[in-house]
């Protein structure tokens, strides 16, 4: 592996700022996943590292998989990778000549138009990191604009997103994360009222996601109204599939929704990269991070896009900056732009409503076969939790022999949740799938 710096540039460079050894620079990271063994057979030459690394990449099987949690597996048209990959976009660097970026800021622009459309905000800026990024730059500029400490969640919020909220904040005595349960898969009324009255007038957001991680729909409307009666800003995550058929969160009066947009043309990839979806009231848009492209007219009377703002500290006085998130997925935010022109409105609720179809019939399958059960019976979108009347990993190991990966089993996030799996299906998984999985788990259970 070449490395750019010598051993004593490295040394000179951790004594100027302090610190003895790289890792100390991360210790926010878990141990276990700082320089993870690969399992590789040492000394190899780079012919034969590759020839090994080939032979381990085609053991991966392809199994029918029904795991979502966040990542899903949808349909997508050859036009988005056909048109995003053309080099105007795929080569495009950061927009800071407006002249000479035409193209990329009105894709930008449009984008920009599309989340808000979708989550009914009156704004949006050009994209962040992923969902969970989003989601806590959004409790950022709810802090900021309250001027108060604590912020409530839910416990059917998505873990790697809890896991986003306790790094950014898990050191900062300012910012208190407190959980509200949700023993039925959704957030309890009467527990929201006790957390919002042991912290009267302490309360800077109240975070809601629908659907949540379990798949159930929050009333996000009540739950905002809490939210504004406490004082404090109502902040949705949801996933923008979902608004084809649920109300969109501007309006029941959410102050900022954020989301992930990989189920909007991004393929799974491994885990990323995917993109963060941002958009708010326009009184927060000071506050916001990232950057906002605008709509203009030019001294010829010719439409021209511009970046408007960039409260970013590369461009201003670093205290004064929002974020220190100062980029966006530009490529991916494109992909969405392009789904979401293909699809239309009618076509995001047509395949909003597949979606749902699709997984009520699984779960109304599934749920008749005995040693089987859904867990929690609040509505619920794409993805629902399954009971188990036996052990989760030796009935998911079974079902692998099989071929299927029938879901995500929910202990290691959940530890009460022992005998339970999250089980998603997309427009993707047909009939003759979902019938292949009933039949698995009839032979399995």
């Amino acid at each position: 592996m070449y490395h750019p710096n010598s051993t004593s540039d490295e040394k000179n460079l951790l004594k100027k700022i302090g610190v003895s050894s790289f890792e100390d620079l991360l210790p926010r990271l878990p141990k276990n996943h700082l320089n993870p063994g690969l399992g590789l057979r040492k000394n190899l030459s780079e012919m034969d590292l590759s020839r090994e690394m080939e032979g381990l990449a085609g053991k991966n099987g392809s199994p029918l998989s029904f795991v979502g949690a966040g990542a899903y597996d949808h349909f997508i048209p050859a036009a988005v990778p056909a048109i995003q990959s053309r080099g105007e976009f795929l080569t495009a660097y950061t927009p800071y000549q407006a002249e000479a970026s035409q193209g990329t800021l009105q894709s930008i622009f449009e984008f920009q138009s599309i989340v808000a459309e979708i989550y009914g905000m009156d704004m949006a800026n050009a994209s962040m990191y992923d969902g969970a990024t989003s989601l806590a730059e959004a409790v950022l500029v709810a802090v900021r604009q309250t001027g108060k400490p604590v912020v409530i969640l839910p416990d059917a919020l998505h873990p790697h997103y809890r896991r986003t909220l306790e790094t950014y904040f898990g050191s900062n005595p300012g910012i208190q994360l407190a959980t509200v349960p949700c023993p039925h898969g959704v957030i309890d009324s009467k527990e929201l009222d006790m957390k919002l009255s042991a912290n009267k007038d302490k309360v800077a957001a109240v975070v809601i996601q629908s659907p949540n991680f379990f798949g159930c729909i929050e009333d996000g409307a009540e739950w905002t109204q809490k939210a504004h009666a406490a004082g404090a800003l109502s902040i949705v995550s949801a996933n923008p599939l979902a608004m084809g058929l649920l109300t969109p969160p501007g309006e029941y009066g959410a102050d900022i929704a954020v989301g992930d947009g990989q189920p909007l043309g991004i393929p799974l990839s491994f885990g990323g990269p995917y993109v963060g979806l941002f958009a708010c009231k326009q009184e927060l848009m000071r506050k916001i991070p990232g950057r906002l492209c605008g709509k203009t007219v030019d001294t010829n009377g010719q439409v021209g896009y511009v970046l408007t703002l960039q409260a970013r500290e590369q461009h201003i006085r670093r205290e004064k900056a929002i974020s220190n998130i100062c980029s966006n997925q530009n490529l991916m935010a494109l992909a969405v732009t392009l789904q979401s022109s293909l699809l239309g409105p009618e076509g995001l609720r047509d395949l909003a409503e597949l979606n749902l179809q699709q997984a009520h019939y699984a779960a109304s399958q599934i749920s008749n076969i005995p040693g089987f059960k859904l867990h929690f019976s609040a509505p619920f979108f794409n993805e629902f939790v399954l009971e188990l009347s036996g052990d989760a990993e030796l009935f998911q190991q079974k079902a692998l022999a099989m071929n299927v990966l029938p879901g995500l089993i929910l202990k290691p996030y959940f530890p009460s949740l022992d005998r339970h799996i999250l089980v998603n299906v997309t427009e993707k998984r047909s009939k003759e799938d979902i019938d292949r999985l009933v039949s698995v788990l009839r032979s399995v259970k």
